[in-house]
This record gives C-alpha cells, structure tokens and sequence, in this order.
C-alpha cells in the first residue's frame, strides 16, 4: 500500500525506518541468491587474524565489536588490517565502507566496497553522517519492534567500516572544526553502532594522545598494537599499566614484522602475528570478493540513490 510522507521540514526523517525495513528486505532477497553460490566467509562468525605464540590460530568475532589498530609505520599494521577486510569483502551477508586517507592502502578493496572515501575530509565526513542517519534508522526499526540488536535471521547486512590513516582525518587535513566534527562522528559510531551491527575498524600509525584519547580507546571492545616505538605509546593503544605488566608492543623486535599484542574484552593481551598475505594474494582475494558480491547482486554507491515515497 502507498504510504503518505507526513507533512513538516523534514519528511524525510519520518518515513526512514520504512526505508530500512525495506533495505533489510532488499538485504534478505540478496543473502537468499548468495546461498546459491559456493559457501564462504560470514561476517556473523570469527574472523582468522593470525597465530599465537603456542602456534594455535587467533580468531574472533568482530560482530557487535569494534577494533582499534595502531603501531609505528612498517610494523604490520597494513597486513593485519588486510586480514580484516579480506574476511568483510568476501563475506556476502555485510556491508563495506572504506576510509583511507592515503588512498592506496585499501584501494585494492575499492570494488568490494559500497563506498569507498580518499583524502577528502569533507566527503569523509559527508559518508560518516550518513552511517550514523542508517544507525539512527536501524535503532528506530528495533525500538519499533521491541529488540534490542540485529540478528542474522533479520536479513539486515552489518556495515563493516575501516577507517585508515585516522590521524589524517582527524588532526592532518581540514580545519579544526572539520577534524573535531569527524572525531566527535567516529566517536558516535564507536558507541552506538554495535547493537545496529556497525563494525569499526579504526587504525592509526600515531599511536599518541591526540589521536587516540582515552575516551575513544576505552570504546574498543579490541585493541591490537604493532610495535610501538614506547611503552607510553603501546599503553595508549592496549590501556593504561599493560606495560608496566610486562605486556608491551615496545618490546617487539623491529625485524619483527606482523607482530603485536591484541587485548581482547576482558582478557589479557596475546602476543600473536598477523596472517601474512602478499600484495598478489590480495589483489585475487580482492578480485574474487568483487566477482561474488556482484553475483550476490549486493548493492554498492551508485544503486544507493535515496526511494521516494509516493502517495
């Protein structure tokens, strides 16, 4: 039946949540022909990040989680988060966004993804208001029908997004105003979008103060630290005292690439190493995650065109 579009302003903010339902509907159609292909990664199960120190193989799960990685420029930080993404872009039951601010490091993933921003502020800040008008939709959807979070019955596809460099958006590029209005975005995110199945991803080679305030850090349900170049610097990353507890990224070796220490909800840091992947497995695993999101017939930018509701 056609639904009116109350008068006002905004009528727009009125009739959102139906256009969520009919997105979850749309994302339902879309995992029901990806169960025709050949089984594959799911962002509802763990994702492989490596290997511990015993030799036994790390793995976790992001949904209703977000992750904070961070460690001096060569230290891994590029494969461990080429771990992560590889799993969101072959998993056809989620949603891609892609920041990167030095273009290159996640541009291999560019068509896998529903949106991907360079090294634009403005437009990163444009796509992050965005996120947070689907995570308030998704919350009126859920408020609506008395829950509390999205399930994988519900056919609603998580949003995985990454955020690399977040020190150039945050404090490199922009005016002041543009780079607190994106932390204070990120932020949001961070805080309210588990429930709504929105994953972040944020990862910095500036593990310092400025960029990783202790009130963003506390949000990160995962925090993974490549060689830090301090124990100062390694405990803004894993939490105040872990240093001083014998569990520092410092100490990792500088010919130790890949290695770091992840601090998991309410454990102890792990040494572990990332999952080695060569610039020629990503650019396969970048190409068979795209040939099966297009066989899934997951929707990406240009099919994102806001639906009119007529009378």
């Amino acid at each position: 039946m056609p639904l009116p579009v109350p008068e006002g302003p905004e009528p727009d903010r009125w009739v959102r949540p139906l256009l969520v339902a009919a997105r979850w509907a749309q994302d339902a159609a879309a995992r029901r022909r990806a169960r025709r292909e050949p089984s594959g990664p799911s962002i509802w199960g763990p994702i492989h990040l490596g290997t511990a120190e015993d030799g036994r193989p790390i793995r976790v799960p992001l949904i209703y989680r977000n992750m904070l990685v961070a460690g001096e420029p060569g230290a891994g930080k590029s494969v461990g988060l080429n771990n992560i993404v590889a799993h969101a872009a072959l998993s056809v039951d989620c949603r891609l966004w892609l920041f990167d601010g030095k273009i290159v490091e996640l541009g291999l993933w560019r068509s896998c993804a529903e949106r991907f921003v360079a090294n634009d502020l403005s437009d990163a800040i444009s796509a992050l208001l965005d996120l947070q008008s689907e995570m308030d939709s998704r919350y009126a959807v859920l408020d609506d029908q008395r829950r509390r979070k999205v399930a994988p019955t519900d056919g609603v596809a998580p949003i995985v997004v990454v955020l690399d460099e977040l020190a150039y958006f945050s404090a490199t590029v922009g005016t002041k105003r543009e780079q607190e209005a994106f932390s204070v975005l990120v932020r949001d995110l961070v805080a309210r979008g588990r429930a709504a199945g929105v994953i972040v991803i944020a990862a910095t080679q500036r593990p310092s103060a400025d960029i990783i305030p202790t009130s963003l850090r506390d949000l990160f349900g995962y925090k993974w630290a490549f060689r830090c170049t301090t124990d100062t610097s390694s405990d803004i990353v894993l939490g105040h005292g872990w240093a001083s507890r014998g569990y520092t990224a410092a100490s990792v070796a500088p010919e130790a690439k890949g290695i770091g220490f992840l601090l998991a909800e309410g454990g102890v840091p792990r040494r572990i190493k990332a999952a080695h992947l060569s610039d020629e497995q990503v650019y396969a695993l970048a190409d068979r995650a795209a040939r099966r999101r297009l066989a899934a017939g997951i929707a990406h930018g240009q099919d994102l065109e806001p639906v009119r509701w007529s009378v």
